[in-house]
């Protein structure tokens, strides 16, 4: 009996990971009906995440009462599996909250801290917090202050900052913050590298996307940097160049420094939470993938990921991708890809991707298949070779003791 491991990405647009889960099994099922099929659907920490940790092991939704981005009441949820809580920043300040017009200036993750603290209460160990889909800009500040920490400026009052007072802040006290999170272990996903301000921070990458013009861009990313600075004089916590610091509007920077939480890619947070080096034990193919294999891919994203444990176990990797660079797709066989079928075989638009995207993902899976039986045939047909050869040898061994009893 097979036994098959099936762990995407997301195709960004078109298929969510547990959507992609279940055109791969069901097509494995068909083809090796009694093979076993782990499926596992990958988080990047956006919308989504708290599903696809239900998805690998059973677990509890929580719901409730906090403050969205613009401090006005919402209702909100995570997930509880064990001592371990599941929580999507986007639950509280993401951009489906972020109103019209937007502005993350003034937008708060105080709800984010408020959910953090709510598992706490209901004795979770363990905080897997997604960093994705923020409308906010305020280097989790919010979040700190909601869980107990106090921003004072430079007259010595304290205040809840945004992204826009940020410069403001002179001096953190997280001593009740730190009593509120003693024995708690807070891991913050985090898929990309980039850092707290400049050209690749936090303001210039993502706050256009949540509203920010030009000037509001320049006005953020200094509020930033003195957030930054201030953090190093008041804490001794130098983010400058915290990889990763600049994600979810430098929610990354203020999990790291003020939740002590350490940021973790979301594969190897979610390959530690199943235990994947384990489950390797036995298995014939495992089967990864994304929307598209490009530069990027190669950065600690789920392909990279798999391809690396699996590697090590030597356990061959199938990645299927929407679309994948000819020059990228030559690169990662040494990363532990064994190979790589794209469901279309050049970029088009969002709009057709959608309506054909689950019968070319269909099609692509019908050529791994293939292969797997055609890899199938040449081992057994290697291994009636062997035993041909072996039991030519002990023929051969039998008349050598033939010949050798008739002389003596």
């Amino acid at each position: 009996m097979k036994k098959f491991i099936v762990i995407p990405d997301s195709f960004k647009g078109t298929l969510s990971a547990i959507e992609v889960c279940e055109i791969i099994e069901d097509k494995l099922s068909k083809a090796f009906p009694a093979c076993e099929v782990i499926s596992v659907p990958a988080a990047d920490g956006g919308e989504g995440t708290v599903d696809c940790f239900f998805h690998a092991r059973a677990g509890e939704k929580v719901q409730c009462s906090v403050k969205g981005p613009h401090f006005e009441d919402i209702s909100a949820s995570y997930g509880i599996l064990g001592d371990t809580a599941v929580i999507e920043m986007a639950a509280a300040a993401g951009l489906h909250l972020a109103g019209n017009p937007m502005d993350p200036s003034t937008a708060t993750t105080y709800g984010v801290g408020q959910l953090i603290g709510d598992a706490v209460a209901k004795g979770c160990k363990n905080i897997i917090l997604g960093l994705g889909g923020s409308c906010t800009n305020d280097g989790g500040v919010g979040a700190a202050a909601a869980l107990g920490a106090k921003f004072l400026d430079h007259q010595g009052k304290e205040f809840l900052p945004t992204g826009g007072a940020l410069s403001q802040i002179s001096s953190i006290d997280l001593s009740v913050l730190k009593q509120h999170l003693a024995g708690i272990q807070i891991t913050a996903i985090c898929d990309i590298e980039n850092l707290v301000y400049g050209e690749t921070g936090a303001a210039f990458v993502f706050a256009p996307q949540k509203g920010a013009d030009p000037q509001m861009v320049f006005f953020l990313d200094h509020n930033l940097k003195a957030f930054a600075n201030t953090i190093e004089t008041s804490l001794g916590i130098n983010i400058h160049q915290l990889k990763g610091g600049g994600a979810a509007g430098a929610m990354g920077a203020g999990a790291y420094a003020l939740l002590g939480a350490e940021l973790k890619p979301g594969i190897e947070v979610i390959l530690d939470f199943i235990g994947f080096d384990d489950l390797l034990e036995q298995c014939d193919y495992v089967f990864t993938g994304e929307g598209k294999l490009d530069q990027q891919s190669l950065g600690g994203k789920v392909i990279v990921g798999v391809g690396r444990h699996a590697k090590a176990k030597n356990v061959p990797v199938i990645a299927l991708v929407g679309f994948a660079e000819a020059e990228i797709a030559s690169q990662v066989e040494p990363l532990g890809i064994t190979h790589v079928f794209s469901a279309t075989d050049h970029e088009m638009p969002l709009e057709q991707l959608i309506a054909r995207c689950r019968e070319d993902l269909s099609n692509a899976m019908d050529r791994a298949i293939a292969k797997i039986v055609e890899d199938t045939e040449q081992e057994e047909d290697g291994e009636d070779e062997k035993d041909e050869e072996d039991e030519e040898d002990e023929k051969d061994e039998e008349d050598e003791i033939d010949l050798y009893s008739i002389i003596y």
